[in-house]
């Protein structure tokens, strides 16, 4: 696959008060992001996602729900989160949140998943 970018969506909202929803929400149970697990820790971004992020050999943006341009927006409604690759031949979803959800929270998982969703 011929990929020019990457971008991860997060299934919440950005800003504070989206990450104040997505925080009461996850404390009640309500609310739920497999993408946040792997990248996130309880209170910042996992050095090991630092680590793989920065030695990618294409650009990989994480984006909240509100963050996404239109286009983007209304490709992945309804199907975050996701990993959606930039091709020549367009957008498409490489990675689903069932995808993301058997990563177990894992970077390392994540990035064996991406390096074979990249290679079909």
């Amino acid at each position: 696959m011929n990929t020019n970018s990457l971008v991860g969506v997060y299934n919440a909202d950005g800003g504070l008060m989206g990450e104040l929803a997505y925080f009461w929400g996850k404390i009640r149970g309500t609310a739920h992001c497999s993408l946040c697990d792997i990248t996130h820790s309880k209170v910042s971004m996992k050095r090991e996602w630092k680590k793989f992020s920065e030695n990618l050999s294409v650009p990989f943006e994480l984006l909240h729900i509100n963050e996404q341009d239109p286009l983007l927006s209304e490709f992945t409604s309804g199907k975050t989160p996701c990993v959606v690759a930039n091709t020549a031949s367009g957008l498409e979803i490489i990675l689903t949140s069932d995808h993301l959800e058997n990563c177990k929270k894992s970077v390392d998982r994540f990035e064996k998943m991406l390096i074979a969703s990249m290679e079909l």
